[in-house]
């Protein structure tokens, strides 16, 4: 059998989980975009690093075979 759907009852569970939801302040928004930053150009640079450093050991073991 299936539930009744009345869609009043939907749209004030809806309003009441809303009410729960906790937003961050400007203040921990910009510091957690920051970090985000950061980390994403520290990974950058060690991504930078390691394809470069596979890229010459490729180049290097591709000398042997001519």
């Amino acid at each position: 059998m299936m539930a009744k759907f009345s869609p009043g009852k939907f749209v004030r569970e809806v309003r009441q989980e809303a009410n729960k939801i906790v937003w961050p302040t400007p203040r921990e928004t910009t510091a957690t975009t920051i970090m985000v930053l950061i980390m994403t150009a520290i990974l950058a640079v060690f991504f930078l690093g390691i394809d470069s450093a596979f890229g010459a050991l490729v180049n290097w073991l591709l000398s042997f075979a001519q």
